[in-house]
């Protein structure tokens, strides 16, 4: 490479980097992955290292990420949070070794590895052993103040537990802990059935998500989310510890003070140990229930991390990296396969979802048709054509994406993909979201959100009415027998008799249970109606603070943003969707064709569940999940899908699984299906 060649690839890759760097830290939103990236921004350290003269000024290379955002206050780190150097080689993992014997003298070294979590870093400052700040990495001098958001977290006790030993050394009068904010795919899954539930684009992966939640101005909306920590670092401590000198004495301390710490965690001497201890990582992080994409590796002693110090440290120069510590990254697992389509879906709110159709192919156990391709901007980055290959990667472990294309493969005469200007379904011309990447289908007559919205107007998580299935809606909708949701209630079986040979068995059956539904739960109306934002959580919510459709319907801003857990956003999607004259007159429809909404019931003075929060776990003997759950909020009861220590219950059939060993880990009482129905009288 010519030194001209080289400033031009240089210029590329940092323009490139500051960009992703941007995506990533800022917005939470990156466009490509954490391999992507970190091979990137090698190939720039390896161009700046062969042409030290233009290593000179501004580089992604001599700075750490910065994720300071607007409308935080920002607070200057004690010590600096510096970011880890990455490898995905076992060759470079004994050169890391290496450098270390060499800088101290002994190949005796003994090291910590633990996981490493993909989450959001932060530092924890308590002072007298109480929590008083919470701040993000920022750019490792300074961060934003996430401390509202940070107390939201279950797991996290906002003092530090004194040693009950008296000779036992005294909580430091200020000490800076840090560690990683994250989501469990358990959580992550939840929360992207409720966006799928309100007709809204699904997140990408788990990290994505924690990061743009901690992020949230209203902390209201962060509760809701059940974010987790792990805490593992050392930061400020004021005095000298004394109590413990090593990163293994540090965690054990950690665990004194009542801090959750990673359940994983390895004390060994020598690289191949090191190494034995990753591959044993390997084997178990799939198990795990949060996503881990490497481990850390550590010198254990902290006088010997002092000796070895940090790179980038010196004269008017930030830390960047420790010397004695890195991070061995696991290859994502991916496949290689090829793209038969780019089909669009239109979802009940008119968001249009480009969607790869794929020869199948197996990736981490499954088989894999279809990923995802994000939006039309991502399309027109990566120049995703039909009759490509491509590599596919489960973004987070969980939702498969198209995360490259191998352009030297492509078929001749593969044609750009055009995004197109009109609905696939309907013809009208689409329109941008505001602020937004979504293309949407403005036309409230879509058949297709129609389609959606009649669906999931019956569907199970909604008034379940029996036998009205998708093929059902799509055979009602087709032969022009409904056209709104209320239509259903009008239906007859004389209606529906020519539409199936079993004829009049199955139109009564299907007639009968629509009847059924006429008088149903207040919160599976207001669920089913699809108003944006709007769970079934948050249904039932509304359902006891208002009690009718009519005093919802009339509720006013203020009344909305005093529900716990719901913010402004939340509540002006209710006020706003209430204020369209269709929606009024879908609720008028409805209340014309019988519809009777009931309220839940009130709990009983003194029931024996009021203010406490169950979870369930595993396949009860006779009880479905949503029958347990109908029996837990009878006695008052709130059922949640994280254990943590405000939880009183567990409740726990075949099949349970980390949650089980939480609560006994946590010392929260678990109960079978029969201790369960003793409990409550059932």
């Amino acid at each position: 490479m010519t030194h001209a060649e080289a400033h031009s690839r240089i210029a590329t890759l940092r323009t490139e980097l500051a960009r992703h760097d941007e995506r990533y830290y800022r917005h939470a939103q990156p466009e490509i992955s954490d391999f992507e990236y970190d091979t990137l921004k090698r190939e720039l350290a390896d161009l700046e290292l062969r042409f030290p003269e233009l290593a000179l000024g501004e580089s992604p290379t001599r700075r750490v990420g910065d994720d300071r955002s607007e409308g935080f206050v920002r607070v200057k780190h004690r010590v600096a949070m510096t970011t880890l150097d990455n490898t995905y080689d076992e060759t470079e993992l004994r050169e890391f070794h290496a450098r270390l014997v060499k800088a101290l003298g002994t190949d005796d070294l003994a090291y910590t590895i633990e996981p490493k979590i993909d989450g959001v870093a932060v530092s924890l400052t308590f002072e007298n052993g109480k929590l008083i700040r919470a701040v993000t990495r920022g750019d490792g001098e300074e961060g934003d103040d996430v401390t509202a958001n940070v107390r939201t977290i279950r797991g996290l006790p906002h003092s530090l537990k004194p040693a009950d030993d008296l000779l036992a050394q005294p909580v430091p009068a200020v000490i800076e802990i840090r560690g990683e904010v994250f989501l469990r795919d358990e959580e992550f899954r939840r929360i992207n059935q409720t966006q799928e539930e309100m007709g809204e684009a699904l997140y990408a992966n788990p990290r994505n998500l924690a990061a743009g939640t901690l992020k949230q101005l209203d902390s209201k909306l962060v509760a809701t989310r059940r974010l987790e920590i792990v805490l593992y670092g050392l930061g400020a401590c004021e005095p000298a510890p004394t109590g413990f000198d090593s990163q293994s004495s540090f965690q054990s301390q950690l665990r004194v003070w009542g801090l959750p710490v990673a359940d994983k965690f390895w004390t060994v001497r020598g690289i191949d140990a090191v190494w034995a201890a990753i591959g044993e990582l390997d084997a178990l992080r799939r198990g795990f229930a949060f996503a881990t994409d490497g481990a850390v590796v550590k010198l254990d002693l902290f006088s010997q991390q002092v000796v070895v110090g940090y790179r980038g440290a010196g004269q008017a120069a930030r830390k960047l990296s420790p010397r004695w510590a890195c991070a061995y990254k696991f290859a994502p697992d991916r496949a290689e396969t090829r793209i038969r389509a780019i089909t669009l879906q239109v979802g009940r709110t008119g968001a249009v979802t480009p969607v790869a159709e794929l020869e199948p192919v197996l990736l981490a156990g499954t088989t894999v048709k279809r990923a995802t391709l994000h939006n039309a901007d991502e399309i027109a980055r990566k120049d995703v054509r039909v009759g490509d290959a491509v590599l596919v990667e489960k973004a987070g472990e969980i939702i498969p994406a198209v995360v490259q294309v191998l352009v030297e493969k492509r078929p001749p005469h593969c044609e750009a993909y055009v995004f197109p200007s009109e609905c696939p379904v309907c013809g009208t011309p689409l329109v941008r979201e505001e602020g937004g990447v979504k293309w949407m289908c403005p036309n409230p007559a879509c058949p297709e959100k129609v389609r959606r919205k009649i669906e999931h107007f019956a569907s199970k998580a909604s008034l379940d009415i029996d036998g009205l299935g998708e093929e059902v809606v799509d055979l009602l909708l087709t032969r022009g027998l409904i056209k709104t949701i209320p239509d259903l209630f009008r239906l007859k079986v004389e209606d529906l008799l020519p539409l199936k040979k079993s004829g009049e068995v199955w139109a009564t059956n299907l007639v009968n249970g629509i009847a059924a539904r006429r008088t149903t739960d207040l919160w599976r109306v207001i669920h089913g109606l699809g108003i944006p934002q709007v769970g079934a959580a948050s249904a039932k919510d509304l359902a006891r603070r208002f009690r009718s459709l009519d005093a919802l319907a009339s509720a006013s801003l203020n009344d909305l943003v005093q529900i716990e857990g719901f913010g402004e956003k939340t509540a002006e999607a209710v006020r706003t969707w209430f204020g369209d004259e269709t929606n009024r007159a879908l609720v008028a429809g409805l209340q014309a064709a019988g519809v009777v909404p009931t309220p839940p019931a009130e709990a009983a003075a003194g029931a024996v569940l009021a203010g406490k929060t169950v979870v369930l776990t595993g396949t009860l003997p006779t009880l479905t999940r949503e029958q347990a759950t109908e029996k837990i909020e009878a006695a008052g009861g709130k059922v949640s899908g994280s254990v943590s220590r405000k939880t009183h219950y567990v409740l726990a059939g075949e099949e349970a699984g980390s949650k089980l060993e939480k609560a006994r880990t946590l010392g929260v009482p678990v109960l079978d299906e029969a201790e369960f129905l003793e409990l409550i009288g059932d």
